[in-house]
């Protein structure tokens, strides 16, 4: 029988080579042999199920890994799962839980002086206040994580932070500087070798081509997700790839084909508790609602608007604002 360290160390592999399934799985025999997993086994569960979608199970094992951690007085066991914790709130929309939760991180990085963690950390702020309509404040926080991403030789956070950086510049209309963090990003996801993030790092670049109208490419670039999202077996990412795919079919005026895409990912999206995907999922179904003239158009610009408004997610706001005002 392997022992305990061997087991860590397996799993540690595992979720390394984004085998997030397998991980889970390993995880769940060590928990049921009577010994209970210390608080790093459970935060490499944790991890494993978030990457699965499996919000409820991870914020469980995050949940149990922080009291453990906080009963030895572990500042580093607490960091990490602050900064897990608030990943998982973020995906829920629950923005002001992850801002505290990744502040908290934040100050245990830098008491403890782990620069890896800062970066996490400070990337994951700045996603919050990039959400908030705060472009400034996330750009400055995104260009401190990359530096020091870039100083560790961190492909996997570079290129979360290049991806998060193209997002930040394509909404403020910079094309030019988003198109090259998109490049960026991708180009960092293949050096990791994660298919869940050359997938998100794929559609980034999808979006810029959507918004420069290259809808040939932007095809192109969908399909090439959907082949890494399927790989990486991340639900949530697979529910990303149809709702750029019903961007792509919007913008192409299959308004049928768009509603049906987008209904299919929100549907997902509220399945595995993403709050941010499912609203903005639900935003690209009203407009396309609206272009078919189906009769719950105006229910769903209501839901759409009420989640947005929720997750205070201003910027998102405004622009399916100006989508619904804007003229059939």
């Amino acid at each position: 029988m392997p022992s305990a360290d061997d087991s860590r160390r397996t799993l540690r592999e595992l979720i390394g080579a984004a085998r997030y399934r397998e991980a889970l799985e390993l995880y769940e025999r060590l928990a049921s042999n009577g010994d209970p997993p210390g608080s790093d086994v459970k935060l490499a569960a944790a991890t494993a199920a978030t990457r699965l979608g499996a919000l409820d199970r991870a914020t469980a094992l995050a949940t149990e890994a922080l009291a453990q951690a906080g009963a030895r007085a572990d500042s580093d066991g607490r960091m990490r799962a602050n900064n897990l914790l608030g990943a998982i709130a973020f995906e829920r929309g629950e923005l002001d839980e992850a801002e505290r939760a990744f502040t908290v991180a934040l100050e245990f990085a830098r008491e403890l002086g782990d620069t890896l963690l800062a970066a996490r950390a400070a990337n994951n702020l700045a996603s919050v206040a990039h959400l908030r309509g705060k472009p400034e404040v996330a750009l400055g926080l995104y260009r401190s994580a990359l530096l020091s991403y870039q100083r560790l030789g961190d492909r996997r956070g570079a290129a979360e932070t290049w991806h998060n950086l193209g997002l930040c510049s394509r909404h403020m209309n910079d094309l030019r500087e988003a198109d090259t963090a998109a490049l960026e990003a991708v180009r960092h996801a293949e050096l990791a070798g994660d298919p869940a993030l050359i997938a998100l790092a794929v559609l980034g670049r999808a979006e810029i081509d959507l918004d420069r109208r290259d809808f040939e490419l932007a095809l192109s670039q969908i399909s090439r997700a959907g082949r890494s999202a399927a790989e990486s077996g991340d639900p949530i990412l697979a529910a990303e790839v149809r709702r750029v795919r019903a961007l792509l079919a919007a913008h192409r005026h299959d308004f049928t084909l768009a509603r049906a895409e987008a209904d299919a990912a929100r549907a997902i999206a509220e399945q595995y508790g993403s709050a941010l995907l499912s609203a903005e999922c639900c935003a690209v179904s009203a407009l396309a609602a609206r272009r078919l003239g189906d009769h719950d158009a105006d229910r769903l610009r209501t839901e759409a608007a009420s989640g947005l408004e929720r997750l205070r997610a201003g910027r998102l706001l405004d622009r399916f604002n100006e989508a619904w005002a804007a003229p059939n």
